[in-house]
């Protein structure tokens, strides 16, 4: 009984000593899982408070660096410098001096817009290639390539003849028929320069497109580079109304030199009065003849006629006025602003360009002369002799070279009033050069 009694004893014994033990690793275990987790969530705090705090502080220095990189200043280099002062140059002339204001003051800003780095007003890839990539015209174009858009398709030209149309009085052409032929003499300088391009390594059509700045017809010289060089639209545009506010410049000296005192004396008789049947009869076939003769001068010399008829038929009195001013000044903006655009600096800064604006004054000086040698020329065969002066008119920088006969020859003869006279190859001059334009464009593919 004693082992028995013995033996139950330790049993309990042992039974609580077990319990004892677990009730005390329990609390144990529960205490470090508790520490554990408390632990966690501290790092987890630390981690958030450290990705909370040191990224932003990454994120706005990168952002400044992005902000710095965007800016135009990060990406001026000289090539930019160099066009942006040339763009200034213009400017002052078009300001200042008023060379051609209407028109230079637009295409001088243009380029300066076009070269402001990182501003993506004009993408010369858009037009690469004389196409138009509608591919990626949407994603890329800027402001300036939407308006290009009418110059590339010949839109802004032929708007700009209609105004000039409108404006023209074709009455001095139709009473003295000659002057046509002093006119296309002038032109003479267009196809001598686009000879002289030639030697001078020039392809046939960029040759072309230099050559019609000899006309001094800034419309022309627009729409045919389009079709022919529009990669050197800039520099020839710059050059053609250049030399056209530079007409009572350049024009006197070659004048005076190729003239006599006694034939700068001479006298012309007063022109015939013109009916306004003949006047409203002359767009209509002159237009019925150069479009049969000559399809490819149909768009200028179509939208020239079309103005004059509007003016000369009395019968749209509101559309008249409205191409003269609004249309035309409308237009003048926006083909002043988009014709400078393309004077990028890859398109300008080369040995082209200086090579166009010495050709181009050739061709302008030869062009003014040719009208001078024709006139003297056909003195030998008429009675009623003409004053070589006027031959010089034959560009069609309407009116101002008309105006420069008139002042030149009045330092010999105040009394001698040449003005109507020199109209007459004045007008000529605008529809000979149209009808070079499309001779050009007939001959190169244009």
């Amino acid at each position: 009984m004693k082992r028995l009694k013995i033996v139950l004893l330790l049993s309990i014994l042992s039974c609580f000593s077990l319990s004892m033990s677990a009730q005390t690793i329990v609390p144990i275990q529960e205490v470090e899982t508790e520490q554990s987790a408390l632990t966690i969530v501290e790092e987890t705090s630390i981690s958030e408070v450290q990705e909370s705090e040191v990224p932003e502080s990454l994120n706005l220095i990168e952002s400044l660096k992005k902000l710095w990189e965007d800016t135009g200043f990060f990406k001026l280099n000289w090539l930019f410098v160099i066009m942006i002062t040339v763009a200034c140059v213009l400017l002052y002339l078009a300001i200042v001096k008023q060379y051609e204001p209407l028109l230079l003051l637009p295409i001088a800003f243009g380029m300066l817009l076009s070269n402001m780095p990182g501003a993506g007003m004009f993408n010369a890839e858009l037009f690469a290639e004389g196409q138009i990539h509608w591919d990626i015209f949407i994603d890329k174009a800027g402001l300036l390539d939407y308006i290009y858009l009418g110059v590339k398709l010949g839109v802004y030209p032929c708007l700009i003849f209609v105004g000039v149309g409108a404006m023209t009085d074709f009455g001095p052409l139709i009473a003295s028929p000659k002057s046509m032929m002093l006119g296309a003499a002038a032109q003479i300088g267009i196809f001598a320069t686009y000879l002289a391009a030639i030697g001078l390594g020039f392809l046939p059509n960029e040759a072309g497109s230099i050559g019609i700045i000899g006309g001094a017809d800034g419309p022309t010289a627009i729409y045919l580079t389009t079709k022919l060089a529009p990669d050197l639209l800039g520099p020839i545009a710059i050059a053609a109304y250049s030399y056209m506010a530079l007409v009572p410049v350049i024009q006197p000296p070659i004048m005076r030199f190729l003239t006599t005192k006694d034939e700068r004396l001479i006298e012309m008789k007063q022109l015939r009065m013109v009916s306004k049947t003949e006047k409203i009869l002359f767009p209509i076939i002159v237009t019925i003849i150069t479009a049969l003769a000559l399809p490819s001068a149909t768009a200028l010399i179509g939208s020239l006629m079309l103005g004059n008829l509007m003016k000369e038929s009395g019968v749209v009195d509101r559309l008249t006025k409205t191409v003269q001013n609004e249309l035309m000044n409308i237009v003048t903006v926006f083909l002043g602003i988009s014709v400078g655009a393309t004077a990028t600096a890859t398109n300008f800064l080369t040995i082209k360009t200086l090579q166009i604006l010495c050709i181009g004054i050739i061709a302008f000086g030869v062009s003014s002369a040719s009208g001078v040698l024709l006139a003297k020329f056909m003195n030998l065969f008429l009675k009623d002799k003409i004053n070589p002066l006027i031959g010089s008119a034959g560009v069609s920088a309407v009116p101002m070279a008309a105006r420069v006969s008139q002042s030149v020859g009045q330092e010999s003869n105040p009394h001698n009033y040449l003005l109507m006279h020199a109209m007459a190859p004045n007008v000529a001059g605008v529809i000979s050069s149209a009808v070079a334009a499309g001779v050009l464009l007939s001959f190169l593919g244009g």
